[in-house]
């Protein structure tokens, strides 16, 4: 999947308007809580079956650094 098509996904995850990530937004400043974290590994776990690894979604402080996390199943 490429990056311009995860980047709704999260858009719709942060109940935002299509379009409105970029990447570098911190998560704090869009209401990232554990809700969101949950929601978050849903999210990749169905995209991609991959599960993320707690401790590295604790460590993500930006958009970028979620998608990040999906490694190698998002083209940059």
């Amino acid at each position: 999947m490429h990056r311009s098509e995860f980047l709704p996904l999260l858009d719709e995850l942060f109940e935002l308007d299509s379009g409105t990530l970029k990447g570098s937004e911190d998560l704090d400043a869009i209401c990232w809580d554990s809700v969101r974290a949950i929601e978050f590994i849903v999210l990749v776990n169905e995209k991609f079956g991959l599960e993320v690894v707690p401790n590295s979604l604790m460590k993500a402080k930006t958009v970028d650094d979620l998608i990040a996390l999906a490694g190698d199943k998002i083209d940059l």
